[in-house]
């Protein structure tokens, strides 16, 4: 049982399905991005919810593209490639995460 493989697989299904469902809710989604749903709907509307949707959609399928990278390297080279390949997605992940709903979102205001 190659362990690389698996562990990069069970990830490449929710980020699938995270970003199908902001792909067809589009603004309807940004509701469920961390943060924003705790904003008064006159700070929401504050924001562009369409952006934050794309942008968690796109998110979520480059990491789903790095673990599949990862699970197809871990399958044919070694099962070690599945370290490289989530410490790839840890970087990319904790430089999008931001503790403070304003300082995270602050991108998405309207002009």
């Amino acid at each position: 049982m190659n362990i690389g493989f698996w562990s990069c697989i069970i990830l490449i299904i929710p980020f699938v399905i995270i970003g199908v469902l902001f792909a067809i809710f589009k603004e309807k989604a940004a509701k469920f991005v961390s943060g924003f749903n705790s904003f008064s709907k006159e700070e929401q509307a504050m924001y562009d919810k369409a952006q934050i949707s794309r942008d968690i959609r796109n998110q979520c399928f480059i990491w789903t593209v790095i673990m599949l990278v990862g699970a197809i390297l871990s399958c044919f080279l070694t099962p070690y490639m599945a370290i490289p390949t989530y410490i790839i997605w840890l970087v990319l992940f904790f430089r999008e995460v931001h503790f403070d709903n304003h300082k995270a979102l602050k991108k998405y205001l309207l002009k």
